[in-house]
């Protein structure tokens, strides 16, 4: 059973392991990112992050068995930089039912739609299509933020000079 999907680009970090974890109660960090999976030395970071009662799965996108991470009793946070990963990891068979997008910074054509998320119009179509599909989207940074809607987003979005 899947917790939570969120779109970090910073992955596992403070907020994730301070907040997110004990939030969500998981036992399991499956992070889905080729340049994590990588680099031993961003894997071997993320793993010393997380308390040793969390187990931590990090692997390229591709490789992930979304399936069995979906119907899995284990409750598990998915970890992925950003929307296009996310798109993917649901066209391999990734179920959801939230997802939340915590950081997506800053680039050329994306507009700010939360404190910390900027994304461009593309992004925002693949985020209605995932809701189409029954899936909540939200943007927060921690638990405690109040969440941002994906209706909040398209207006703050179509608002933005």
């Amino acid at each position: 059973m899947i917790a939570l999907v969120r779109v970090d680009n910073r992955l596992i970090h403070g907020q994730v392991v301070e907040a997110w974890l004990p939030q969500l109660k998981v036992s399991r960090v499956a992070v889905a990112d080729d340049e994590a999976a990588q680099s031993p030395l961003i894997r071997a970071a993320m793993g010393l992050a997380v308390q040793s009662s969390i187990d931590v799965l990090i692997q390229p996108l591709k490789d992930v068995a979304y399936p069995l991470l979906s119907t899995d009793p284990k409750r598990t946070l998915v970890l992925l930089r950003d929307v296009s990963g996310v798109v993917d990891a649901h066209a391999r068979g990734l179920a959801m039912q939230q997802l939340n997008l915590g950081n997506v910074h800053f680039a050329t054509g994306r507009k700010q739609v939360s404190p910390s998320v900027f994304l461009s119009k593309s992004e925002l179509e693949e985020l209605q299509a995932l809701a189409r599909s029954g899936v909540e989207v939200e943007a927060r940074g921690v638990p405690s933020d109040r969440p941002v809607t994906l209706a909040e987003m398209v207006q703050r979005f179509e608002h933005t000079a």
